[in-house]
């Protein structure tokens, strides 16, 4: 359609960079998996019982998305600007309510991430029953890396997953940690949405959750998948 059929020009579509191509990846939509985790969970006062308890979900609009290496300035309306480090999946197939067995056609690729989070709104909207979507939906949220297309990989379940603010080590587990897998993610995820095309997913972050300020540097990197890094810039 003619951008002369809008009142103005619709904005480009967000897209990832891909490892070995010069092609982007369009994204469609972020799904984060909230306390993936134990001991993150723990850290934030909300313990998982995986037996009796459902992964629970929140999005991030794609125009909140940053490359991996950008400076992105400290957010308004926040005093508690947390990095989270995380394993994405990028989805590359159809899918409505899949089998675990299903979940290596789905997969298109890997990268690592941060989702970004002002702290303090998400936990006033906790606290008060609301959404979070002031404390985890806004610019310059979701950083990515370039995805590692998935080649031989396959399904991933293990390797280490690590955060460091200005070379200090804040965030060190392994993806064997997480609560609910890949599949597990997948086949869950697909009862609620019809899977796409462009769809990533948050995988959920480790414990060490912390507080980064303007002039910071955060890097992480997770095994056989490569490194995100952020600059923390002065606030607008």
């Amino acid at each position: 359609m003619s951008t002369a059929n809008f009142v103005f020009a619709p904005p480009a579509t967000p897209a990832l960079p891909l490892i070995g191509t010069a092609a982007r990846f369009p994204v469609h939509r972020i799904f984060c998996v909230g306390r993936n985790y134990h001991a993150h969970a723990l850290e934030m006062g909300n313990p998982v019982d995986k037996a009796t308890m459902k992964p629970f979900y929140f999005t991030k609009s794609p125009s909140a998305l940053v490359d991996s290496g950008a400076t992105v300035p400290y957010p308004c309306g926040t005093a508690n600007y947390h990095y989270e480090m995380e394993l994405i999946v990028a989805i590359g197939a159809h899918g409505f309510r899949l089998a675990e067995a299903d979940a290596p056609r789905m997969i298109f690729g890997y990268a690592a991430g941060l989702d970004l989070t002002r702290r303090d709104l998400q936990l006033v909207a906790r606290e008060q029953g609301r959404p979070w979507d002031l404390g985890k939906d806004f610019e310059k949220s979701a950083v990515c890396a370039p995805i590692l297309p998935v080649g031989d990989l396959g399904v991933l379940t293990g390797g280490a997953i690590t955060l460091q603010v200005n070379g200090e080590t804040k965030q060190s587990a392994d993806l064997s940690q997480l609560i609910w897998n890949i599949p597990e993610l997948l086949a869950d995820l697909s009862k609620f949405y019809h899977l796409e095309p462009g769809d990533i997913i948050y995988t959920g972050t480790p414990e060490g959750v912390g507080p980064v300020k303007p002039g910071d540097r955060i890097s992480g990197h997770i095994d056989g998948v490569g490194d995100v890094a952020l600059n923390v810039g002065q606030a607008e």
